[in-house]
């Protein structure tokens, strides 16, 4: 692939990724609130007025509108430019990472989920089922387009995920007689578990864990919180499945070293 093309198709996938961040915009405000994504038109929330075509493109309206709305003049949330540029970016390094292959608008499927759940998350401190739960099967399947990850892993994954996350979910609650991990994190991790295989749990788990705490104990700290500090986990776990697709999947001697010790386990399976 020569270098013109390259370029072509990484931008090109940046402004498809950002007018698929304006529509997850609408679907980070609209599930939480149980209103439709479809209809109506998108409005200024302070006026009411229907939001014109061409005072929708992502990031360049913002800019140009000066983040007001074009009508009453409301400021707009830095979030939407954030959204859209975010998962232009995503979209961009993933086409740049595997190239046109049938995976990549795998993983384009599977980001776009993350960041709506991530953002959702943030603000409500929920993981919606509408997302997740048939994130599961629509992850098996697409399973079966990409090259490296086999059925069976996939499979594997889905139990593994969504049944370690479980167990220490239920095992925190016994022990503190207090909640500790939402029910959605755990249906998040099967669905990655799902789009990813069973080889990507323990890294998922491990690193959103590590950012987790590195964000947590300072944000505890500042606020001078206890330990009941609710930190919603879903956009570490997000991030961590983003950290593993890029780098520890591809990182031969780990993956050597974690296929040796579970061979064994799940012999016949994967």
């Amino acid at each position: 692939m020569g270098v013109t093309l390259l370029i072509f198709l990484i931008c090109s996938s940046f402004i498809l990724g950002s007018i698929i961040g304006s529509f997850l915009n609408v679907c980070i405000y609209r599930i939480p609130a149980g209103e439709s994504i479809v209809k109506p038109r998108s409005r200024c929330p302070h006026c009411g007025e229907l939001i014109k075509w061409y005072h929708n493109v992502p990031i360049l309206s913002w800019v140009l509108l000066k983040a007001k709305c074009a009508y009453c003049s409301a400021p707009v949330s830095w979030r939407y430019p954030l959204v859209e540029a975010l998962c232009g970016l995503l979209f961009a390094l993933f086409l740049f990472r595997f190239g046109l292959q049938p995976a990549t608008l795998v993983f384009w499927l599977l980001s776009a989920a993350l960041v709506t759940i991530s953002f959702i998350d943030l603000d409500h401190q929920i993981i919606p089922d509408v997302i997740s739960l048939p994130g599961i099967p629509i992850g098996f399947l697409c399973s079966f387009a990409i090259p490296w990850l086999s059925w069976q892993s996939s499979l594997v994954g889905i139990v593994l995920g969504g049944g370690l996350l479980l167990v220490i979910a239920l095992g925190y609650e016994l022990l503190t007689k207090q909640e500790g991990m939402g029910f959605g994190d755990v249906k998040l991790l099967a669905m990655l578990g799902a789009f990813l295989g069973w080889p990507s749990i323990f890294p998922i788990i491990f690193i959103g864990s590590i950012l987790g705490t590195a964000v947590g104990v300072p944000l505890m700290l500042i606020s001078k919180s206890d330990r009941k500090l609710a930190i919603p986990f879903g956009p570490f776990l997000s991030v961590g499945a983003l950290i593993y697709l890029f780098f520890v999947a591809y990182w031969a001697p780990l993956m050597y070293w974690y296929a040796e010790i579970f061979r064994e386990i799940f012999s016949g399976l994967w």
